[in-house]
């Protein structure tokens, strides 16, 4: 059971990691395309503040909580290392490097900033007070 929680885990750490990277390339296209659901503020703001929280994380040198988690779960399931399907595998290949600390800090602050150019570029909606819409 605890590795199939890590997998879980694993599985939303992937999701996150896709929803974050995607976001600035639909935001770009879909501003040039006219699309009105990638101007929702809601959607913008839990993209921001999920590469917000990296960075934060990153820049202190804390472990992301879902790969603390996932470890974890896989300790208690008999786990030491990365093992598993095929589907598991490509999933932490995808996710985890083997790269100096200071690299992640650079690159997750770069995407920050292209995150913050998409609000300056392609804006997300205001949001209206009823004393708007009346």
């Amino acid at each position: 059971m605890y590795i199939t929680l890590a997998n879980l885990v694993l599985a939303i750490h992937v999701l996150f990691v896709v929803f974050v990277v995607t976001m600035v390339p639909l935001i770009f296209i879909g501003g040039a395309l006219g699309w009105q659901w990638i101007r929702s503020t809601i959607l913008r703001w839990f993209h921001l503040l999920g590469i917000g929280i990296v960075i934060l994380q990153s820049w202190l040198g804390i472990i992301c909580p879902l790969t603390t988690l996932e470890m974890w779960l896989r300790s208690l399931g008999g786990e030491e290392t990365y093992s598993g399907g095929f589907v598991e595998h490509w999933m932490q290949r995808f996710l985890y490097w083997d790269l100096p600390w200071w690299v992640f800090v650079v690159v997750y602050t770069l995407f920050g900033l292209v995150v913050i150019s998409t609000w300056i570029f392609v804006p997300p909606n205001r949001i209206r007070t009823k004393s708007q819409t009346q």
